[in-house]
């Protein structure tokens, strides 16, 4: 079993930046993909981001805004989200896939436009 935790949501301006971290738990390893998605009101969950050992990749509705890092020791995944817009509103989920997917609660992030 993961467990995961995540801080760093909020409410921001459109233009401004937020960070998004995530704590995991429990068995893991270095190589099982890290990643974040969201989901918006009425609509589906969505991937943002992704990273593992060998590669990072980004929806393409925030490539060039979002970074997504990893500490690999500390089983901590981050996202600095950078020139927010108000379609990025959504509850943010951190995810980690070992033999099933494991998701944290979710924290709000709300751009205001």
């Amino acid at each position: 079993q993961v467990q995961l935790v995540e801080s760093g949501g909020g409410l921001v301006q459109a233009g401004g930046s937020l960070r998004l971290s995530c704590a995991a738990s429990g068995i893991m390893y270095a190589t099982n993909t890290m990643g974040w998605y969201r989901q918006a009101p009425g609509k589906q969950r969505e991937v943002v981001a992704t990273i593992k050992p060998s590669s990072t990749d980004y929806a393409d509705s925030v490539k060039g805004r979002f970074t997504i890092s990893r500490d690999y020791a500390k089983k901590t995944v981050t996202l600095q989200m950078d020139s927010l817009k108000p379609e990025d509103t959504a509850v943010y989920y951190c995810n980690v896939r070992t033999y099933k997917d494991f998701w944290g609660q979710g924290t709000q992030v709300t751009v205001s436009s």
